[in-house]
């Protein structure tokens, strides 16, 4: 098929696209298709494409204005270009014009700068529904049982300055310049100064407005969730920062320490197939709370839920392990132990009083207390709420040993600093879920099973950095992000089942981005 001439638009109405200016009869495309590899990637791409189901994009075309380029070309444009690492629309107009390949793609068509980005807007809605179709037409030719997954994520930074974040009083301060200035221009005077950093125009200044009021909106929802933390974990309010270009992200520090605003970016990668399962974008730096959207999201695009999940440790708190019992999946991780010395590598200070571990006090299940290693048993003193994940909490008991039994124990000494109040552990609810976990994780099969997780979900990571230029977002907001990650996907699951069909083993991607002419 060489383009759609004729689709059914928004309300029924017929869509007229434009014809484009080859065919396959024409020497300038049979010349490219000559020189192009049997398995180059713009055939699986052209192939893939093909096998979508393009009528709710099509039907998203009004039927007004000037006919549009027939979307099935320019799809297969936009996606050859995300598989080879030019996610911009400013890199397919250049393309459109210099690369024989998007020409051999498209027919020909040169659609505008302009286009281009429109044309990405329109795809944005449309990724989540086609990775479900790939993904469940790979379950139903058994191609993936969906059934093993690796769960993993990663932190991307967003299309927004590090060097322009603003905390509350700055926001507030610029808000109030801005709207001041705005007020004189309405009532028909002009502004005495501008400073650097307001637009230059009474246009622009509407927009960044805009663009400032969101700033403050998440400044006062980032705000209300800090007043919520611990006070161990809350930071002081002139410390929380935001980026105006990109409100919705972030701010933390990324793999390399630097602190600017990010988006992180969540993988299910199957274990027994080169399928990605699940995949997301969220606005927060680390991956807390996203293991149950996670399932969510894998069942919602394949129709099945994981029934084994391989994750890293930090997935291995009491509110996922409770998840994953709800959706009936066992999570392999291993257990953090709480040694902040040892795990950020760092020296205890020579003053501070190293106690024995609370691994050496035996739960006692049936009588629901703890022994200590010279066999006295805890006795339950206080019960308080502990702050979690969003508005989550957990009830948190405190076990305290008998001063009495303390005071003479022979082990008092490097057990507790106070004997004569008795050593204290506290215990969380549900928290045998995490005893069951580091039980499992001690088995041989456990510690197969789990090598497998660095060899699918961090080479996706690693391959979409690399070769897909997933350094950076490429749009603003959370929204484009998560259509650029959709892509991206879409690419690799489309490519995965070409070759599952065809029999062959998925390739590497950096052989195929070295057939790319």
């Amino acid at each position: 098929m060489v383009g759609c001439r004729i689709g059914l638009g928004k309300a029924g109405k017929t869509v007229e696209f434009r014809s484009p200016a080859w065919d396959k009869q024409h020497p300038h495309w049979r010349q490219i298709d000559d020189r192009i590899p049997e398995e180059h990637l713009a055939r699986l791409i052209d192939e893939g494409v093909d096998d979508l189901d393009l009528r709710p994009l099509i039907r998203s075309y009004q039927g007004r204005g000037s006919p549009p380029w027939p979307p099935d070309l320019m799809l297969k444009i936009v996606m050859y270009e995300i598989a080879a690492g030019r996610p911009s629309p400013a890199e397919w107009f250049r393309a459109t014009r210099d690369s024989d390949t998007v020409k051999w793609l498209g027919f020909g068509i040169q659609p505008s700068r302009s286009v281009c980005y429109d044309f990405w807007d329109r795809l944005t809605p449309y990724f989540d529904e086609w990775n479900a179709q790939v993904l469940q037409s790979a379950v139903d030719r058994e191609y993936t049982s969906a059934r093993r997954a690796a769960l993993d994520g990663t932190t991307v930074a967003a299309h927004a300055s590090r060097h322009k974040l603003m905390n509350e009083e700055t926001l507030k301060r610029h808000l109030e310049e801005l709207e001041e200035t705005i007020s004189l221009e309405e009532e028909g005077a002009s502004p005495e100064r501008v400073p650097g950093w307001m637009a230059k125009h009474p246009e622009t200044r509407q927009e960044q407005r805009v663009q400032y009021e969101r700033a403050a909106e998440r400044m006062e929802q980032l705000q209300v969730e800090n007043r919520r933390r611990r006070a161990c974990k809350r930071k002081p309010p002139e410390r929380l920062v935001v980026s105006v270009s990109d409100s919705e992200a972030a701010c933390g520090r990324d793999k390399l320490k630097v602190f600017r605003p990010l988006y992180n970016v969540q993988l299910n990668y199957d274990l027994d197939s080169p399928f990605i399962l699940g995949y997301d974008v969220f606005d927060r730096v680390t991956d807390n709370g996203t293991l149950s959207p996670m399932l969510e999201r894998t069942c919602e695009l394949t129709g099945v839920k994981p029934e084994v999940l391989l994750a890293d440790s930090g997935y291995a708190t009491i509110l996922d392990l409770d998840a994953c019992a709800h959706h009936g999946v066992t999570l392999y991780a291993p257990v953090s132990e709480n040694d902040y010395s040892e795990r950020n590598d760092r020296k205890p200070q020579t003053n501070q009083f190293t106690q024995l571990p609370k691994s050496q006090f035996g739960w006692l299940a049936n009588e629901g207390t703890y022994m200590c290693p010279q066999g006295h048993r805890l006795l339950a003193e206080r019960t308080t709420w502990v702050k979690r994940t969003g508005d989550q909490k957990l009830r948190n008991t405190t076990f305290r040993c008998p001063a009495d039994k303390c005071q003479v124990c022979p082990r008092h000494t490097e057990c507790t600093p106070t004997p004569e109040k008795g050593r204290t552990v506290s215990r969380l609810e549900k928290e045998e879920l995490l005893d069951e976990l580091r039980e499992r994780m001690q088995g041989d099969e456990a510690k197969t099973l789990y090598r497998l997780r660095s060899r699918t979900v961090e080479l996706a990571f690693a391959d979409m950095k690399e070769h897909r230029s997933l350094r950076r977002f490429n749009g603003r907001g959370l929204r484009k992000a998560k259509a650029q990650i959709g892509a991206l996907v879409l690419a690799h699951n489309l490519l995965a089942l070409l070759h599952e069909t065809r029999g062959h083993e998925m390739p590497n991607t950096t052989r195929i981005l070295e057939k790319i002419a």
